[in-house]
């Protein structure tokens, strides 16, 4: 049974990986959608059918008239963490529950138990969440199978060689569609008020095995080449050095031992979880060889 009758359901990071499939999902279902962006032009890529409305994490009074009669909320956080705490007390103001897209750093696997900025943020949004008595809900995405256009594609375009370290670390790469597809199901339906969920894919995988799946579906046949935690640091050069070392020490901790895989995406929908073979075939085009 739907929760959501005539009120809309507030999506924030609408317009990312994650927030534009949701809304999708979301429409699919009947349910009507606000979308939270910071900037108006951004609302170009969103359906018609959706109410936009401009505000910013950052400035908590900027998000009154997006909070105006909207009943459940999906948060997805990607501000700094100053502005969390003044956020979340105006949420449990004005919305009934709320949907929060964390990680999963309470998983007792090593790869997940790693020191990870972003999950220690994860950890204080759901503190001040349950402090607030906001009913809730956590949906924790693993490694994203999305990742590895940004980590791979540009090599695998170039050429027939991926140079990434940690060969052997195994993950369980979750499809965002599948993500997205939990996170609105869990805004939409009954019974998920306290519910956490971790999602991954349906099985363990290295990074050596995930780009020979990728060679497989391209027709090709690419290699791995392993360098080095150095390497990988010179290479992320620009990136924020508290992510790189936290991917690095994840990979190491991984090494030797399957993934942590879940059965959260069937047991929810009723339907088997995407598989890595399916993401790549579904976005060869992405790694096509550079004309």
């Amino acid at each position: 049974m739907s929760q959501t009758d005539s009120a809309p359901v507030l999506v924030t990071g609408a317009t990312g990986r994650i927030g534009r499939l949701v809304i999708d999902q979301l429409l699919d279902a009947g349910v009507p959608v606000r979308a939270l962006v910071r900037r108006p032009e951004a609302a170009a890529v969103l359906p018609p059918q959706v109410e936009v409305v401009t505000g910013d994490l950052t400035a908590p009074d900027s998000l009154e008239p997006a909070l105006n009669g909207a009943d459940v909320v999906f948060l997805l956080w990607t501000a700094p963490s100053a502005t969390a705490a003044e956020v979340v007390a105006r949420l449990a103001a004005r919305a009934r529950r709320v949907v929060l897209l964390s990680s999963p750093h309470r998983t007792p696997h090593p790869f997940f138990q790693q020191p990870n900025p972003m999950a220690a943020l994860h950890a204080d949004l759901e503190h001040l969440i349950a402090a607030t008595g906001l009913e809730s809900t956590v949906v924790r995405p693993g490694m994203f199978a999305s990742n590895c256009l940004p980590w791979w594609a540009p090599a695998i375009r170039a050429g027939d060689m991926v140079r990434w370290p940690y060969a052997a670390a195994a993950t369980a790469p979750v499809d965002d569609r599948d993500i997205a597809a939990v996170v609105a199901h869990t805004l939409h339906q009954d019974g998920h008020v306290g519910g956490d969920y971790v999602l991954t894919g349906p099985e363990s995988l290295t990074h050596a095995e995930q780009v020979t799946v990728i060679g497989d579906a391209l027709g090709r046949r690419l290699a791995f080449e392993e360098m080095t935690p150095d390497e990988f640091r010179t290479l992320s050069q620009g990136a924020p050095s508290a992510a790189v070392e936290m991917l690095l020490a994840a990979w190491h901790a991984a090494v030797g031992q399957p993934a942590y895989v879940t059965t959260t995406v069937s047991d929810l929908l009723g339907t088997a979880p995407r598989t890595f073979r399916q993401w790549v075939s579904d976005h060869a085009s992405a790694f096509a060889k550079d004309s």
